[in-house]
């Protein structure tokens, strides 16, 4: 089989698109790829503990390897230290790296631009689903997962903490993909296919924090907030 890494963020399109590629059976996933706040110690943008990613992998089987990133890092850095990892998997004699993106035309290209310079081929099992029939097949295939942010500019508080099930996908406003997939929320997946045990978590507090916007064209700058829940290792 060709040897392949999974960009690992630990949520719900991570966990199916990698359910797809093991069932498939043509690539070897030799590691995971998170993106890690250094700074606080949590998985970028989702903001769960480094911690519980590690058991996530310890429950998966997969080796992990990070992308170790400052609190606020600009695109060159970003740059920077994901090229290095890309680097490194490739000298490991990777040529393959999965994602679980589903219709972003510009993130795809970005990756794939990126990547084609280390000679990495990249790969999107579930890219042009439709997210309503992902979203079904993720919780039929017996998934458990916990929102752990929500973007207050689609949701309110309320979603953050909520468990993915039926009831969480008929309360999403008409304007939020089912799947978040602009960004609207994310989550944690704790059980499913391709775990050999269930992760182990009480849900801490939930938490504002606000982020400083790039100037638009009008020169405004407007903040956005996001909601996070704070998931705590049952150790």
């Amino acid at each position: 089989m060709t040897r392949a890494y999974f960009n690992w963020s630990g949520g719900k399109d991570s966990a199916l698109a990698l359910l797809k590629t093991l069932r498939d059976g043509k690539l070897k996933v030799e590691y995971l790829l998170t993106s890690i706040n250094r700074f606080h110690d949590r998985i970028s943008m989702h903001g769960v503990r480094r911690e519980l990613l590690e058991v996530q992998a310890g429950s998966l089987g997969i080796p992990l390897t990070t992308i170790e990133l400052p609190e606020e890092p600009t695109m060159p850095e970003y740059e920077k230290e994901m090229m290095k990892k890309v680097n490194w998997l490739k000298e490991q004699g990777i040529t393959k790296s999965i994602f679980g993106d589903i219709f972003l035309e510009d993130l795809k290209k970005y990756r794939e631009e990126k990547l084609a310079a280390a000679g990495i081929e990249c790969i999107f099992p579930i890219w042009k689903k439709d997210t309503h029939d992902l979203m079904q097949e993720f919780i039929h295939e017996g998934f458990k997962a916990i929102v752990v942010c929500v973007n207050e500019k689609f949701l309110d508080k309320s979603f953050c903490g909520r468990m993915i099930d039926e009831s969480f996908c008929k309360d999403l406003p008409a304007n939020v993909d089912v799947c978040g997939e602009n960004g609207e929320f994310h989550t944690f997946v704790y059980d499913g296919p391709v775990f050999n045990y269930p992760i182990d978590f009480t849900k801490g507090e939930t938490v504002y924090k606000e982020y400083k916007a790039p100037v638009t064209i009008n020169s405004k700058k407007e903040n956005y907030g996001f909601y996070f829940c704070d998931l705590l290792t049952n150790k």
